[in-house]
């Protein structure tokens, strides 16, 4: 570990006490500089690499638009899990195939990461959208906060008040970000360096950009799973992946204490080095998961695939359903009948026809307002992102939310892929 000084604190107050608040110094590091070299060098080189064989396999297989809608679903609920919200993966698909009356508060959070995914990445798309930058991720806040816990706190706005972190008073925080008034020199010089030429290499660019967004923490809630959307975004924007397929989020949750660890470690000791090496190391261990898991999902479509054409009577009904069920992997006859722009019994026929394959199984057990998983498919994708109480892919009870929330995530449904 290397002692570096990365910033200055200030004294201020928080919540009517007198706080240090921490002033990180802008990127890159220094006094050392930051130098990548021996083991950091060789996590570098293995994480390059294996987030290259994510990108290579998503141009080798015949719809990225699969994976596509599936890794964005998972990373928005490991990335919503990590700030405390219960909904699973299986919750999320629930909803979206209308299995339950309306979403709950939690399903809600993961609609609106969808959401402000879509939003930021449309933005960085479009010719006249916004760049990487304070209005572009004040705006994607907007929506992830819209109408959700934390929603009545400036959604949209950098803070105008002091906020801590951890503990049960401003006093015993464990950490305390930068004042107010120091946040727009600091957000101006976040934004200068992502655009900034550099000799360090992005993807070690992007883990100090993240450590940096959370350390400002600039608004007052969602840092955590917008600093965690910023990399997925840096990555695109610096052409280190077409696609957002990297659930970076699934190697934090699974070692949330060193994630905490190592981000605070950066601030009072300086040990940049330390943060990259983890960071690194998740970079290459999900990108290589990813891989795995994009040819799995692949090579049970297409055994599947010749399960269905193989039956007598295949009817062009259920092999259209069939093609759909990787982005629809949890269906409802009703579900069905809309995909297929049909009549009632063509659709379940079409269903019928699946479950008879083995390939659809019905999950709720009722003979009317029947829900089917694509479940081989599901046991694949949602490795990382059950809740402890969550054990199979039948759906669960949604808690009901108001109807003002069903319209407020009905576009997520159709975001991020």
């Amino acid at each position: 570990m290397t002692n570096r000084i990365t910033g200055r604190y200030e004294r201020t107050v928080a919540g009517g006490e007198p706080v240090d608040a921490f002033i990180p110094a802008p990127l890159p590091p220094h006094e050392p500089p930051l130098t990548i070299a021996g083991r950091l060098a060789d996590r570098l080189r293995l994480a390059e690499h294996a987030l290259a064989r994510l990108g290579l396999a998503s141009e080798m297989v015949p719809s990225v638009d699969w994976f596509l809608y599936a890794f964005v679903r998972k990373e928005a609920v490991l990335s919503s899990q990590i700030e405390g919200t219960q909904a699973s993966l299986v919750d999320l698909l629930n909803f979206e195939a209308a299995v339950g009356v309306a979403p709950s508060a939690d399903v809600e959070e993961v609609c609106n990461y969808l959401d402000a995914v879509a939003y930021a990445r449309g933005q960085l798309a479009a010719p006249r959208g916004l760049p990487i930058s304070t209005r572009l991720l004040a705006e994607t806040h907007k929506r992830l906060m819209r109408g959700v816990r934390g929603g009545d706190k400036a959604p949209g706005h950098v803070r105008r008040a002091q906020n801590w972190i951890g503990g049960s008073r401003p006093a015993n925080a464990v950490f305390v970000p930068p004042p107010p008034h120091a946040l727009g020199e600091l957000l101006t010089a976040l934004e200068r360096y992502v655009h900034a030429e550099d000799d360090l290499p992005k993807l070690v660019r992007a883990g100090l950009l993240h450590v940096q967004f959370e350390t400002i923490h600039p608004f007052l809630d969602g840092n955590g799973r917008l600093g965690r959307l910023l990399v997925g975004l840096l990555l695109e924007h610096w052409q280190l992946l077409g696609q957002p397929l990297l659930y970076l989020s699934l190697f934090f949750k699974r070692h949330r204490a060193e994630y905490y660890r190592r981000l605070n470690a950066v601030r009072v000791d300086g040990d940049w080095e330390g943060w990259l090496d983890f960071f690194l190391d998740g970079v290459a261990t999900v990108s290589d998961e990813a891989v795995t898991a994009a040819r799995d999902l692949f090579s049970l479509v297409a055994a599947d695939r010749n399960k269905v054409l193989a039956r007598e009577k295949a009817s062009v009904a259920a092999v259209r359903l069939f093609e759909l069920l990787p982005s629809h992997p949890i269906l409802t006859a009703g579900t069905v009948q809309r995909l297929l722009g049909t009549t009632k019994p063509t659709a379940g026929r079409a269903l019928d026809a699946l479950v008879a394959s083995g390939i659809l199984v019905e999950t709720t057990g009722k003979r009317r307002d029947r829900a089917y998983s694509y479940k081989a498919y599901l046991d694949l994708l949602r490795d990382g992102t059950d809740l402890p109480s969550s054990h199979s892919s039948e759906p669960r009870k949604l808690r009901l939310g108001s109807p003002a929330r069903a319209r407020t995530v009905a576009a997520a449904r159709k975001a991020g892929a």
